[in-house]
């Protein structure tokens, strides 16, 4: 090691009382003149021609994200809120999903590292309100892995994925419990003859999370109380319960809010119906949904992750409708109904081909 220029591949550690580190394709003097310009005169620049560590590359991100949001640093960046950046946070967690789904190993650890930033903007911005920092959320992670997991790190015995879940379960009973018995201690309380109703075994479930999700972990979560079917048959037999519900209402609408419109999509008239019949359908409709993500718990299948295949499939024999009819100069407005049928169903036999 020792003090000079930087050339690429090198390592740059920063001496002082917490060292950080940069890893990257320094362009020469040029870089070690911003990554020093915030630094007391007092501290030296050394350098290695060793690969960086995990932790070091951890650091460095750190750190660029803190200078990103410093006086000085990015206007977009130190614009920023929790709030404005929730929105991007969702983005990137589907763009994670969307990577892996098309098994797009390239792609995914730059989606990764855009989800893994949203972590870094939240810590930043807490660490500048004095809450917390991504120190904190490491720890905590570390702390809830091990303390989740005694199997391994603990004397308790799992020798199946069932008793691995049985035992979280229980873990999160009493992490729950801790936490509620901390915050009757520090919260004010009401009149002394005020009752706190308990709260229920689904209120750690979030409601924000998208519905699918939510229903399953609802199912999930009262499944292991002892409410639920039997067996799969018997949510079927519920499903198809939900369906005549559902053609009951149907049945009590005028035939045309039902009815294929002339612009090709049934109710794009919006035809007015009271909000009764709305909220009823709504309802059936509802209900009908949940019966099908049961059926998936019931079949080990991902419910969001089936339906996002059946809409890829449906994109690409739509495609095969626009390409066979574009052809002949024409889009899908201007086939009827029986050729468009004609080209899905081709479609569908020239996916099956492939297979």
């Amino acid at each position: 090691m020792g003090i000079g220029k930087v050339t690429e591949g090198q390592s740059i550690s920063f001496c002082s009382m917490k060292s950080t580190s940069y890893w990257g394709r320094p362009p020469g003097d040029a870089l070690l003149d911003v990554l020093t310009a915030r630094l007391p005169p007092s501290r030296s620049v050394i350098y290695s021609l060793a690969m960086p560590t995990t932790g070091e590359r951890f650091e460095r991100a750190v750190a660029i994200m803190a200078r990103l949001r410093a006086p000085g640093g990015c206007p977009w960046d130190r614009e920023q809120t929790f709030d404005s950046i929730k929105p991007y946070t969702l983005e990137e967690t589907y763009e994670v999903f969307e990577a892996i789904d098309n098994r797009d190993w390239k792609e995914l650890p730059g989606e990764l590292g855009d989800l893994l930033l949203q972590v870094l903007f939240y810590s930043e911005m807490a660490k500048e309100d004095g809450t917390f920092s991504i120190d904190d959320v490491l720890d905590r992670l570390s702390e809830k892995l091990i303390g989740r997991h005694p199997h391994v790190f603990g004397d308790v015995r799992a020798d199946t994925s069932q008793e691995v879940l049985r035992n979280w379960e229980a873990l999160k009973a009493q992490e729950k419990r801790a936490a509620e018995k901390n915050s009757v201690e520090t919260k004010m309380r009401g009149p002394a003859d005020a009752k706190e109703k308990p709260k229920s075994l689904l209120a750690e479930i979030s409601t924000a999370m998208p519905a699918l999700l939510e229903a399953r972990k609802l199912s999930s979560r009262a499944a292991r109380e002892g409410f639920d079917w039997p067996d799969v048959e018997s949510v079927v037999s519920k499903l198809h319960e939900e369906i005549d519900e559902l053609r009951e209402e149907l049945a009590k609408l005028p035939s045309a809010v039902s009815e294929r419109t002339e612009q090709g999509i049934a109710g794009s008239g919006k035809l007015e119906i009271s909000s009764a019949a709305r909220e009823h359908l709504e309802e059936e409709v509802g209900d009908m949904m949940f019966a099908l993500v049961n059926i998936a718990r019931f079949l080990a299948v991902d419910s969001e992750g089936a339906l996002k295949k059946t809409n890829q499939k449906f994109r690409r024999r739509f495609a095969h409708i626009e390409n066979e009819l574009a052809k002949s100069g024409r889009q899908p407005r201007d086939a009827n109904m029986e050729e468009l049928e004609s080209l899905w169903q081709e479609g569908k036999l020239w996916e099956r081909a492939r297979k």
